[in-house]
């Protein structure tokens, strides 16, 4: 549901005159329901971005329509327009070849990567736009690309968007709000509706199920329950999609400021099964410890304490560390095994859940460094058990650290935010332990660069000490002297040089 602040944002604006669709009836081809749009929010609009005015005069000089649509009519109802890194988009009469000839010069750069959608991006000043005729897209059954049919009306155009609350208008000529499906009202009352029905909706773009996911993630929406019985029928139907479109519609939600919700939606419908069936498999799993806890909701919670600790690694959400929660047990039903005694063991499941990780990472064509760090946190997220209360060795910090590499500060976000025990005794000694594993890390990265951590002798210097030219033998020496330094600390060159010359012959017998 909106806050209270956005709630009250949408209510104090006079009611609008206009007659709601319901969701399981098609717009009325003709006739707009949409009257004068309260003053603050046409001229709040158009006040936050002047050029988008501009831009219109322009288009109306040539005899085009030009809208702002979607998204900033939506904040602006919520009070968030302006917002940082928002998208202005634009919907137009006009086709893309008159779009990009009006804007060649108008604009400070033109893109026309999404030409073959009917979308023209432009600069002016600091501001970018992308400006796309109206449209109206369709899936075939089985492909992977929506086919694009221009329309002629701003109504038509937003009769085919994804749900009410992007199925509204400011027409900038006119300063009007276009609303013909009641997006406000679902805005105040916080229920996400497709214009049209959900089946035809869902059909035409199957991704549309995954972000009404994503709006109940950054939103706080409840999908209205047609959607959510169109979600659960069609399902399958995500499988046209591409895995890259899957993929960013997912990286918005689990970025998004409740993902909980989302996921919860994605588990609820099926239709994670089909984007993310690692998730729904953690229902009904046990932990190792044998307290019948539930790993999916254990999950979501870690997913929650670890958003709760990110300040710690900057601004903004981060979506290695968020992954990695999500992804962290994974490994569970693949390792689990019932003891004689009726306990239930999870071994290893740390480094099938790095591997299922990878695997499911790769499918959704995320980046090589992304999945990289995501696998390794989770393969390292057992890591912190064996050290008890502090037995570990000034070695075994040191492999902390080295096997973390440039990861160890999301390690310790991803570490604390594991522990989820009610039992208040045993989690605060948990994160005692882990303070002073922290401390430690701390005092010997001040005493020894451990940040760096290096043999005392280079690839080089090795192969002068011991008159070999490189291979696989300056190698082993190498790993000889990066585990002595692990277990001794600094020795000096002088002291690597006889330590590596004593274990040369020692090799060589």
């Amino acid at each position: 549901m909106l806050d209270a602040g956005q709630r009250a944002t949408v209510l104090s604006a006079p009611p609008l005159q206009w007659s709601p669709v319901p969701a399981t009836s098609p717009p009325p081809s003709s006739a707009v329901h949409a009257a004068s749009a309260p003053a603050e929010v046409v001229d709040g609009i158009l006040a936050a971005a002047p050029v988008v005015v501009e831009l219109a005069e322009q288009f109306a000089a040539r005899g085009h329509e030009l809208s702002v649509v979607g998204g900033p009519v939506r904040d602006a109802l919520l009070g968030r327009l302006g917002r940082a890194g928002m998208d202005w988009d634009l919907a137009t009469s006009a086709r893309p070849d008159a779009t990009e000839d009006l804007a060649a010069g108008w604009a400070d750069a033109v893109w026309t990567v999404g030409r073959e959608f009917g979308t023209i991006g432009m600069r002016k000043g600091d501001l970018h736009l992308e400006v796309t005729t109206y449209r109206s897209d369709a899936y075939a059954p089985a492909s992977r690309k929506p086919e694009v049919l221009f329309g002629d009306s701003l109504e038509g155009d937003l009769a085919r968007r994804d749900f009410t609350i992007n199925a509204m208008a400011v027409d900038i000529a006119g300063r009007r709000l276009v609303d013909p499906f009641g997006g406000r009202a679902d805005l105040v009352g916080g229920v996400l509706r497709t214009p049209g029905t959900p089946e035809r909706s869902f059909s035409d773009d199957p991704l549309r199920m995954l972000r009404a996911a994503r709006f109940a993630a950054q939103l706080g929406v409840r999908a209205a329950d047609p959607v959510v019985a169109a979600m659960r029928d069609l399902g399958e139907r995500i499988t046209i999609v591409s895995a890259e479109r899957v993929r960013d519609e997912l990286v918005k939600l689990i970025c998004a400021s409740d993902p909980r919700a989302g996921l919860t939606l994605l588990v609820r419908t099926g239709l994670a099964d089909q984007v993310l069936p690692e998730l729904p498999a953690l229902r009904l799993e046990r932990d190792e410890h044998h307290r019948h806890k539930d790993v999916y909701e254990h999950t979501l919670t870690v997913l929650e304490q670890a958003m709760a600790l990110e300040s710690r690694l900057g601004d903004g959400p981060d979506l290695v560390v968020r992954l990695a929660a999500l992804m962290h047990d994974i490994g569970k039903p693949r390792t689990r095994r019932f003891q004689p005694d009726g306990s239930v063991t999870f071994h290893h499941h740390d480094v099938v859940g790095a591997k299922l990780s990878r695997k499911r990472m790769r499918a959704l064509r995320f980046s090589n460094d992304v999945t990289d760090q995501v696998a390794l946190l989770v393969e390292l997220h057992l890591r912190f058990h064996g050290y008890g209360s502090g037995e570990w060795t000034d070695s075994a910090v040191r492999r902390y650290v080295r096997d973390a590499g440039d990861q160890l500060a999301r390690l310790h976000v991803l570490t604390r935010a594991d522990c989820t025990t009610r039992n208040a005794r045993k989690a605060l000694r948990l994160q005692r332990t882990y303070d002073d594993l922290e401390q430690r890390i701390a005092r010997l990265a001040e005493q020894e660069e451990l940040q760096r951590l290096r043999p005392d002798l280079d690839g080089n210097q090795i192969m002068a000490t011991l008159g070999l030219p490189p291979g696989r033998e300056v190698g082993e020496a190498y790993r000889f002297l990066l585990e002595l330094r692990m277990e001794r600390g600094p020795l000096g060159e002088d002291e690597a040089r006889r330590e590596l010359q004593t274990w040369w012959r020692h090799r060589n017998g």
